[in-house]
């Protein structure tokens, strides 16, 4: 607690109850946070200045309390502490935009009120009064709040497209993928996305069957037949262009391959002009 000390020192004589205490307290908050004071009561004066210290009639009124202030922006605040019973109300009102901020502050928990002249003793569980005063009463620094509210509101923005993106099943992949990323393309004949993979590549050049049912393009060893040569008792020489596909039809030949199934007679069969 640099400096709280030295502030009050200075403010010593003034200070006559805990509540005066709990107000020297807020306002070391405020010098901390970059606020300086300028006066007190609601009104501005000729002798308004910034500084660090507070001002002379500052406890004055133990049942109302009130300070002026001003940022490294001249942005100006207006500070009121109420007394209600042992309580301490406090109300931070920014002057241009009417915006109110408040806290509420049980004097007895952070006062010891026989120790008011000890510094070292006075103040209770003074982190915790400190953590009070930053997120309840002391508003966030932002230069542009204009700027930071529409930079969020885009960013919430942003953040919800993705997500309708990645929750839709039908949507492409963008064509201009964001650097160093690239877009993950299953291989259409690869199981399980292989169906159909025959009409993808007709000729098999990638492994497959392929589609095309040609014992001359196939791919496996020919016989050196060819067709266009012509078929004896069956197809003229030129009756098959040449490269044309060819279905086979019946045994290529006059005789059909192996031994005649009827070269032999019945059992029991003696006809010898059979």
């Amino acid at each position: 607690m640099a400096g709280l000390e030295v502030l009050y020192t200075c403010v010593a004589d003034k200070i006559s109850c805990p509540q005066d205490a709990v107000v020297c307290f807020v306002h070391w908050e405020m010098i901390k946070n970059g606020y300086r004071c300028i006066g007190s009561g609601d009104e501005p004066r000729s002798s308004d200045k910034k500084s660090e210290l507070l001002p002379a009639d500052w406890s004055s009124n133990k049942e109302l309390y009130s300070l002026r202030y001003k940022d490294d922006s001249d942005t100006q605040v207006v500070l009121k502490a109420i007394t209600v019973d042992s309580t301490l109300i406090f109300n931070l009102m920014n002057s241009s935009t009417k915006q109110v901020l408040d806290l509420m502050v049980n004097v007895s928990d952070h006062v010891n009120v026989d120790q008011l002249h000890t510094f070292n003793s006075v103040y209770k569980d003074a982190d915790s009064l400190s953590q009070k005063v930053k997120t309840q009463l002391l508003p966030s620094k932002e230069k542009h709040p204009e700027k930071a509210e529409k930079s969020r509101r885009e960013e919430d923005e942003e953040l919800h497209r993705r997500r309708g993106e990645d929750s839709d099943p039908l949507r492409m992949p963008s064509r201009h993928p964001r650097q160093g990323v690239q877009p993950h393309w299953p291989d259409p004949l690869v199981p399980p996305f292989a169906a159909g993979g025959a009409d993808l590549d007709p000729f098999g050049s990638r492994g497959g069957g392929g589609m095309i049912v040609d014992p001359l393009r196939s791919g496996y060893p020919r016989s050196g037949f060819d067709p266009s040569s012509g078929i004896p008792d069956i197809l003229p020489p030129g009756a098959v262009p040449p490269g044309a596909r060819f279905d086979p039809f019946g045994p290529i030949g006059r005789h059909r391959p192996g031994p005649d199934p009827d070269h032999m007679p019945p059992p029991g069969y003696d006809d010898m002009f059979m």
